[in-house]
């Protein structure tokens, strides 16, 4: 199994990312807060993984934080959440905010992720007590002056159509950070 990857990020297109590591390089799927908080193409990365083996493929995942990639491992634990489903999870919202949800039985916090509805998002919760409890915050935000772009690249990346993006860019402040930003684009999207 692979259970971390170090070499030069060669694309970042999330969620895929292409790392060459001594001549190989590797398609991985990474949550958008592991995305944003890479270096620029042509540097260093260092992700942890995930290798899921299923009949007609092999896909890696890549992680920033050990917190992130326990989180998604208790995600696919779950009867009916597959990998793809788990990647939406994290990617909108941070492990200490999926942790906060399951231990409060929030399940609108659940639901406001797309793809999650109201059944799927009760049985997260129930199956996730207790296996969180442990989960360290995620990296921390950092203001990006024009994270707006980055911001809109993530909805996109997320399925939301170029419209609907911009419709939620308009409310959110110009000076927002990467993080805050995506969030709260995900919540005014999913009302």
């Amino acid at each position: 199994m692979i259970g971390r990857i170090s070499g030069v990020l060669l694309e970042k297109t999330p969620p895929l990312l292409l790392i060459d590591c001594h001549g190989v390089g590797y398609e991985i799927l990474a949550p958008m807060s592991t995305c944003f908080v890479l270096p620029p193409c042509g540097q260093a990365a260092t992700l942890l993984t995930q290798l899921i083996v299923r009949e007609d493929a092999q896909q890696l995942y890549g992680f920033a934080t050990a917190a992130e990639r326990e989180a998604f491992r208790a995600l696919i634990r779950i009867s009916g959440i597959g990998a793809r489903m788990a990647l939406a999870v994290l990617s909108g919202m941070s492990v200490e905010a999926l942790a906060q949800a399951v231990a409060a039985q929030d399940a609108a916090q659940l639901v406001r992720v797309p793809g999650i509805g109201k059944k799927t998002a009760q049985r997260l919760l129930l199956e996730l007590k207790g296996k969180l409890d442990g989960a360290a915050p995620a990296t921390a935000s950092t203001p990006l002056g024009g994270a707006l772009p980055d911001i809109s690249q993530a909805l996109i990346a997320l399925g939301y159509s170029e419209k609907e993006a911009a419709a939620a860019l308009r409310q959110l402040p110009a000076d927002i950070d990467l993080n805050d930003g995506i969030r709260q684009a995900l919540q005014m999207l999913g009302k």
